[in-house]
């Protein structure tokens, strides 16, 4: 937070942590007159200041790739489609702004900035000829995309176990920090960690807890051990247990890793189901950990949906 003339001022959102998904978002404004007339004027394409709709609509195009420069909280993004119609019921016009972006956060802003900017090119027009012209409302009608589209309510259910494996940690000499990120994050869904160890990294007892574990939870995740020191052997004992590998999700963590520092590529995490458990592998330090569970959750957990017959 910056301090200017000793007042707080706020920075912009930080967004970086958020991976980039296709987001949508409608908006409506309704501009009433009050008369027939002017109705009749705008279907007739007699408005003195010319084409109500395609001026408006090439001004709502304006307001929506604009929105970052008059709203300093909007980050600017890039709209990829921008769809601006209109609807006429007796003496209200309906404004609708649908926005589409595949980035990292929503265009809801966008679509309604865009909507207000037609509203008020259309009330701009009809002034001269209709004194009694109002914008009468703006709101967003609907969204989609990004981690609001999960509802705590799908993942309660959902038993989880988390295991630290680190030779300091399990004998007293370091304080765990990923297992409990990892934890909170999970609780952030609505799922409860039933499970929680810490355990050294050891070949047998990381595979003794991988055939144990995957048994009682939904969700298993291990969190240490995964890279290249001689002692890193956790993704060794889970992968040969593993019965059906889901390399997309190793993947999805690996580049959305390596987009924010240059040696993500050297993980060797696994992901894949062990009965109908699934178990994921998940680097030992504090930033590989969160930065994998932000890459990965809470989509991820669509899996348990699409191993009951959900389609994908």
């Amino acid at each position: 937070m910056l301090h200017i003339n000793g007042k707080k001022i706020n920075n912009m959102v930080n967004i970086t942590h958020k991976s980039n998904t296709l987001r949508i978002a409608i908006a409506t404004a309704t501009v009433r007159v009050s008369k027939q007339e002017t109705i009749d004027a705008i279907e007739q394409r007699k408005v003195p200041k010319g084409d109500i709709f395609e001026f408006a609509r090439a001004a709502g195009l304006f307001g929506v790739k604009k929105t970052s420069d008059v709203i300093p909280d909007c980050h600017p993004l890039p709209v990829e489609f921008t769809a601006i119609t209109y609807e006429i019921k007796d003496l209200t016009i309906i404004i609708y702004v649908e926005v589409h972006t595949i980035y990292k956060t929503g265009v809801e802003v966008e679509a309604m900035h865009g909507a207000s900017v037609t509203a008020l090119t259309m009330y701009d027009m009809l002034k001269p000829i209709d004194k009694g012209v109002e914008i009468a409302s703006i709101r967003l009608l609907k969204k989609s995309g990004g981690k609001s589209d999960f509802s705590k309510n799908d993942f309660a259910d959902l038993r989880a176990a988390v295991i630290v494996c680190s030779d300091t940690i399990s004998a007293g000499q370091g304080e765990d920090h990923s297992g409990k990120a990892i934890v909170a994050k999970l609780e952030s869904f609505g799922m409860e960690t039933s499970i929680f160890e810490v355990i050294p990294d050891d070949f047998d007892q990381i595979q003794n807890k991988a055939k144990t574990l995957s048994a009682a939870v939904d969700l298993l995740i291990f969190t240490g051990g995964t890279g290249l020191s001689p002692r890193d052997v956790t993704s060794d004992a889970v992968l040969p247990l593993i019965e059906k590998s889901i390399d997309g999700i190793t993947e999805t963590a690996r580049r959305y890793g390596q987009e924010r520092m240059p040696f993500a590529m050297l993980s060797r995490s696994v992901a894949g189901l062990i009965g109908n458990s699934l178990v994921l592998t998940l680097p030992g330090s504090l930033k590989g950990a969160t930065e994998t569970m932000d890459a990965l959750f809470p989509q991820v957990l669509h899996v348990f949906k699409v191993m009951k017959g959900a389609r994908h």
